[in-house]
Formats: structure tokens, sequence, C-alpha cells
């Protein structure tokens, strides 16, 4: 696609980024292209929404985020509004959403506007609400103490301000997870979680998490549950410390939509989406988490390793196959054949400089 504006998003702790930020900004100069730096704040001063940034930023077609996984969350937020494209220069370390090496910045923006680069989708989530979320006076400051400011509550979307029944239609893209978890110290949350519409069971926990596949690798993958390739699509239900014998990850979904409801008992609950507090829940109050019709299109320049970055970031490399080698060959990529007719539906990955 040609590039007809970019947003950058910089990891400003990192002198590497801030470096990187002005190749990309002298990039953009040098094609005539607008870049305006998004998601930008200082301690004390509120931030915007996902929408209200995207428009403050013209509605950029390239999201260039300059960080790890935390920074692309950043402009992943912004981006799924208006299908705009994102671009993850990581730092050197392993994440599994960057794409290319701060040194190759210039030519994956190449790539990217002279249509030499390809986009891999992922699922995202959306929720409804019984009411619009608020952040009490005083609960931010604690929960994030030590932080940047916090994100303002999602509103609700404008041509869906009456519920009906149905709760409150939030303005809210979720990359990896939606998060319900205990205020209290010495309290669990008590929540009812319905699958489809119809009650599953009653947790007691420190959290549940409702993550995608993308999710997986995050909060709900600490919280013992499964890994599940970003090509799948479902939703993950993970309960964290429950206090029941009943322990385990569902697997739903996408249309299957994942309702929490606070029980009566139960004190409040903070909500928390992408890593990021965005309302708090009283007794009564329920939220459902479901599929989102808005993907997230990632920049790829080469074919995505997602098991090799798996290796890679829980560090399995010493794993017996990679031990006489230091990497362990590919199963099934013989050098003189074709891939045969019934393996041809399947992802097999090619070996470099592997062109069928």
């Amino acid at each position: 696609m040609a590039i007809r504006r970019v947003g950058l998003v910089v990891h400003q702790g990192r002198a590497v980024a801030v470096e990187t930020a002005g190749t990309v900004r002298k990039w953009a100069a040098d094609h005539g292209i607008g870049c305006t730096d998004i998601d930008v704040w200082k301690d004390h001063q509120e931030r915007r929404t996902g929408t209200d940034e995207l428009h403050h930023a013209g509605d950029p077609d390239l999201v260039v985020t300059l960080g790890g996984d935390g920074t692309f969350l950043r402009g992943a937020r912004i981006a799924a509004k208006n299908n705009a494209a994102v671009l993850g220069v990581d730092l050197g370390k392993v994440g599994f959403l960057t794409e290319v090496a701060c040194k190759d910045v210039e030519e994956a923006l190449e790539a990217v506007h002279h249509g030499g680069a390809a986009y891999e989708e992922r699922m995202t989530l959306t929720m409804r609400a019984s009411r619009p979320l608020e952040i009490p006076s005083g609960i931010e400051s604690l929960l994030r103490y030590g932080h940047g400011p916090a994100l303002p509550p999602p509103p609700v979307r404008h041509e869906m301000a009456e519920g009906d029944g149905w709760g409150m239609a939030l303005d809210v893209t979720a990359l990896n997870d939606v998060v319900v978890e205990k205020l209290a110290r010495d309290h669990q949350v008590a929540l009812g979680v319905y699958l489809s519409g119809r009650l599953l069971a009653s947790y007691s926990a420190d959290a549940v998490i409702v993550a995608t596949p993308t999710g997986s690798t995050a909060y709900s993958f600490a919280a013992g549950g499964p890994i599940l390739s970003p090509n799948t699509e479902a939703i993950v239900f993970t309960p964290v410390a429950p206090h029941m014998t009943f322990n385990r990850t569902v697997v739903a979904a996408p249309d299957e939509p994942i309702a929490l409801r606070v029980l009566p008992h139960s004190g409040q609950a903070a909500v928390s989406i992408d890593g990021q507090l965005r309302g708090v829940l009283d007794p009564g109050d329920w939220i459902s988490v479901y599929g989102s019709p808005r993907r997230l299109r990632l920049v790829r320049l080469r074919p995505t390793d997602f098991y090799g970055r798996l290796r890679d970031r829980f560090r399995l490399t010493d794993a017996p196959a990679t031990a006489l080698d230091g990497e362990a060959e590919l199963f099934w990529q013989p050098a003189d054949s074709p891939v045969p007719p019934d393996l041809q539906h399947l992802r097999i990955p090619q070996s470099p400089g592997d062109d069928r």
C-alpha cells in the first residue's frame, strides 16, 4: 500500500527507540508523508481514548511502534479503530508481536510503501456492560502507583447508547485480553460466568481472564492457560487462583460471548483491557466479552515463525533436538521435492531461499 500518513508510538524510556523515531520521521519527510507522534503523555495529564487519539493524529493508515509488545499494544488500540496497519519495531528483545529490528526500519517502510509487505490479521475482542464503566476517585492512583496516567474509561458507542436489555456497547478493542480482578488484597472477586448466555459456574478467584489467541501467551499463560496459535479463532477463559475444584481453562468459539456478573456478596472488581485499568464494577454489574468484527492488521515482511518465537521467548532451545547443532532442522522440507498435493493446504515453513 502507498502510505498516506504515519502514526508513531515510541517507548520514551529507551534511547534506541527515540533515535529510531528520528529515522522514521526523516523517512516520512523525504517521501512527503505526514508523521505524527501518538499516545504521548506526561504525568498528571489525561490520555485520550483510541478514537480521539486516532483523529488527533490525522487518521494514519500505518502505525509504527518502537518498543516491545507493550508499546505495540498501545499502537494497536488506536490502529484497529480505522483498519490501519501496524508495524512493530523491536528493541532487541524477542516479542510475539514486533516484526523488525531498529536497523531495518527504513527497509521495512519502503517495503510497505511500495507493496512489498504482507498483512496478517489478528482477532480482537470488544464488550458490552450493564452500565458505562467508571473509575472512582482515588482508586486509579492506588492501582497505578508508579505508572503513567491511566486511559479514560471506554466511551459508549454513540450509535448504541441505549441498552434495551442488551447492555451498553462500549468502544473497546482488545488485542490481548479483558481481565476482571479483585481490588482488595484480602478478598477475592465473586463472579457468575456465563457462556453463550447460560451460566457455566460461579467463581471466587483473584481474577478471571478472557483472552484472544494472541493474548494466550500473556497473562492467561502465566495463570496456567494454554498457548493457542494466533491463526486460531477462539476465546480463552482462564480463572486465576480460583477457590473451587474446577480450575480449568475453557476455550470457546469467537461467536460465543463470555459474560461476567459480579455477585452480590463480592467486593468491587477492576476491569483491565490489554493491561490498562479502564473501570470498576460494583456488585450486580456485568460485562460481556465477545469477538469483535474489527481485525488488527500486522505488517509482515516474511513468513511468521510463531513457534520459533515461542521457543526463543520461553528458552526452549535447550531441547535435545537443538543441543547437537544449535538449531533444529525443519521437519518437512525436502530440498528437491515439491509439496505433495495432500499437504498443500497446510502451513508448512519454507527453508531460507526456498521460493516454492
